[in-house]
């Protein structure tokens, strides 16, 4: 029997948002939705720039009060974000690994979008012919990310990630450090979104097609089984 993949989740330790004063993290349902449709073929291991307790964005865990699978999440499985390992620790193993994922939310923005460790990280796994992946704020995390050659990561590759439409929507642009649609354009990615805000989105690009991104929430819905099929399970 063959062994299961293997997936590194990587979620953010930025906790506010500066301008508003207001806490901030990883958004629950971009983590819950992916999470859930992988685990039973997959084995993921949890990361962290700081390690530890992941934040939780506050208004996620209120805003999906309806959603089963995030309620049951949050009561249920804490032990999921509050145990990340140092993502320090994983430079250099990529070979244990298929892929690379990264969860959304604001805190992205601030800490993953210009942490060298996670951009060495990220050029690692994708040099090796591993999926990189990331849903809504999580391109953050790859919009920087220099290849060995010096090239942009996303440059020449269709990706999407949280439109600037959607950024406004939230009243969210000015307390942005970089708007992502924007800078991932600035930066030579074809980056495309779905007809409306907020609106499912998934893209499958990049070299060999293990670029693999999500523009918004409802997105991460679907990103999940996106990856099974890159998968192969």
């Amino acid at each position: 029997m063959a062994p299961r993949p293997k997936l590194l989740f990587v979620l953010t330790s930025h906790d506010t948002l500066p301008a508003k004063g207001i806490k901030t993290g990883f958004y629950l349902p971009e983590l819950v939705h992916p999470y859930n449709a992988l685990i039973p073929h997959v084995d993921i291991v949890m990361a962290s720039p700081k390690g530890g307790e992941a934040p939780v964005d506050p208004y996620s865990v209120e805003d999906t009060k309806n959603d089963a699978a995030c309620v049951d999440f949050w009561e249920n499985k804490q032990d999921v974000w509050k145990k990340t390992e140092k993502l320090e620790s994983f430079l250099g193993r990529a070979s244990e690994f298929d892929g690379i994922f990264y969860v959304g939310g604001h805190g992205p923005m601030f800490d993953l979008a210009t942490d060298p460790t996670s951009h060495a990280l990220i050029r690692e796994f994708y040099e090796s012919n591993k999926i990189v992946s990331a849903v809504c704020h999580g391109p953050a995390a790859l919009v920087n990310v220099k290849l060995s050659d010096g090239s942009y990561l996303v440059a020449g590759s269709t990706v999407t990630g949280f439109s600037n439409a959607e950024e406004d929507a939230y009243d969210n642009t000015s307390a942005m450090p970089f708007l992502l649609e924007t800078e991932l354009k600035n930066h030579h990615a074809i980056y495309v979104k779905a007809d409306q805000p907020f609106g499912v989105k998934t893209v499958v690009g990049g070299k060999n097609g293990k670029l693999i991104t999500g523009q918004n929430p409802p997105s991460a819905g679907v990103i999940g089984g996106v990856l099974l099929d890159a998968l192969k399970v």
